[in-house]
Parts: structure tokens; C-alpha cells; sequence
């Protein structure tokens, strides 16, 4: 087993606060809401969103991952911090064993945020990371993540 990790830094002038409550702990509903054909549906399997949490998410018809489970490892409201791994699904594929992704949102000196993203791919045996897909998945993320941002911007009394 190998691991390759993927570091990815995305700057807002939406203050941490109110990005981690929208992006992190109303995700769900906010990502249905404002990309209705992404995601289908959330559900807990087990938990009760906390860490230890495990949810299945049903992607839209169309995409190439049909759905993923996910774990939650830790959510820090104060620090602004929130670590998942990915467990099962689609995104695994036949090269990954588990995917855990390390999130922070800090404040920047212009009073926005910025949301630092660090991934970490354990592969299965010698299976090759292909960083085109890799970068191709984290283009999917920025683009959800603009897409929220945009949301907040056009609703500024939204997660306050």
C-alpha cells in the first residue's frame, strides 16, 4: 500500500465562520439546494453526526460516482476543522482502500477565509495514482465550493 497526498487552498471573502457553518455542517441540505442535481440524497447509517458518523451520499443520475459512504473522524467548531474518510463507493474504485480528507478553514488578513484541503490516498497493493484524477476530482470540489460561495454571496443574512 502506498499513499499520495493532494493539497488544495481555495480563497473567499466569506468570513471562516460563516463558510464552515454552510459548507461543513449544513452541507447536505445547502449542496441540494443549490446544486439540486448533484446529490440526490444523504442518509445516516450509523451515528449521530458526529464523529464516528457514517453517511451514504447518492450522487445524481449522470455522474460518474453513483454514491459514497463516509465517516466522519472529527469536526472542531471552534478551531474550524473537519476530517472525513472516505470508506466505500464509487470514488474508490479498484485502486483505493480509503480516501481521508483533512479540512481548515482559517481567517485571512482581509477578513474572508481561506478552506485548506489536504487528501490522502491509500492505495490498494502497487495500484498508480493517477493525479489527472485526482485533479479532476478536486475540480468537481471547487466547483461545489464556488458554487456555495456564490450562494452565500447573493444571500448575506444566510449563516450568520
Amino acid at each position: 500500500m502506498g499513499v499520495f497526498s493532494f493539497e488544495t487552498e481555495i480563497s473567499t471573502v466569506i468570513p471562516p465562520g460563516r463558510v464552515f457553518t454552510a459548507f461543513v455542517l449544513d452541507s447536505d441540505s445547502l449542496i441540494a439546494k443549490v446544486l439540486p442535481n448533484l446529490i440526490q440524497s444523504v442518509e445516516i447509517i450509523e451515528g449521530d453526526g458526529g464523529p464516528g458518523t457514517v453517511k451514504k451520499m447518492t450522487f445524481g443520475a449522470g455522474d460518474k460516482i453513483s454514491y459514497m459512504k463516509k465517516r466522519i473522524e472529527a469536526i472542531d467548531k471552534e478551531n474550524m476543522i473537519y476530517n472525513y474518510s472516505v470508506i466505500e463507493g464509487d470514488l474508490l474504485t479498484d485502486k483505493f482502500e480509503k480516501i481521508i480528507y483533512e479540512t481548515k478553514l482559517v481567517a485571512s488578513s482581509d477578513g474572508g477565509s481561506i478552506f485548506k484541503s489536504m487528501g490522502h490516498y491509500y492505495t490498494l497493493g502497487d495500484a498508480r495514482v493517477d493525479e489527472d484524477e485526482i485533479k479532476a476530482g478536486n475540480e468537481k470540489g471547487l466547483g461545489i465550493f464556488k458554487a456555495i460561495e456564490a450562494y452565500l454571496l447573493a444571500n448575506p443574512h444566510e449563516y450568520n
